[in-house]
C-alpha cells in the first residue's frame, strides 16, 4: 500500500549497546536502502539473515534494521551470532513505527529509493530466488533512477 509513497517519518532510537545510530528517515535521502524489519525470536529471519549479509557487501546499497518489539539483549546476541548487517538500527519495542510502515509481520523488507520514497516491498524471508529473480533487479531500478 505504500509503494511509491514517501517513507513513513519514524525516527526511532538505536539498539543498546552497539555504536549504530538509530533508524532516520530523512538520511535515506539520496541513497538507495533497505529497511528490514527484524527480530531476535522470529526463526524466518534468522533463516534470511545469511542473505542480508551478502547484501551488505553491496557498497550501492545500505541496509537499515528495524527491530521489532524485542529485547536489547536477544537482539545484540542475535547480532553477535550470525553478523550485523546494518548500517543503523532502530528500536521499536512498542509496535507503532511498525504500524506506519504497513508490517503485517516479521521478516518484511522495503526498499527506499534515492528519492525517499518506498520502491518496493517484500513479506516474509529473502531466499536465494527471491533476491536473485526479484529484490536485486528492483535494486537496480532504483539506483537508475534519478
Amino acid at each position: 500500500a505504500l509503494i511509491g509513497q514517501p517513507a513513513p517519518d519514524t525516527p526511532l532510537p538505536p539498539l543498546a549497546g552497539l555504536d549504530l545510530p538509530g533508524l532516520e528517515p530523512s538520511r535515506f535521502a539520496g541513497r538507495v536502502t533497505l529497511v528490514n524489519v527484524w527480530a531476535s525470536w522470529c526463526a524466518p529471519c534468522r533463516q534470511e539473515h545469511p542473505l542480508l549479509m551478502r547484501l551488505a557487501q553491496d557498497g550501492r546499497v545500505g541496509i537499515a534494521g528495524l527491530n521489532y518489539k524485542d529485547k536489547p539483549e536477544n537482539a545484540r546476541r542475535f547480532l553477535g551470532e550470525l553478523g550485523n548487517p546494518y548500517s543503523a538500527i532502530g528500536v521499536d519495542d512498542s509496535g507503532r513505527a511498525a504500524i506506519e510502515w504497513g508490517v503485517y509481520g516479521v521478516p518484511e523488507t522495503f526498499l527506499v529509493g534515492k528519492d525517499g520514497r518506498i520502491a518496493w516491498k517484500h513479506v516474509g524471508p529473502f531466499t536465494p530466488e527471491i533476491v536473485a529473480g526479484t529484490l536485486m533487479p528492483e535494486i537496480e531500478k532504483a539506483l537508475a533512477a534519478q
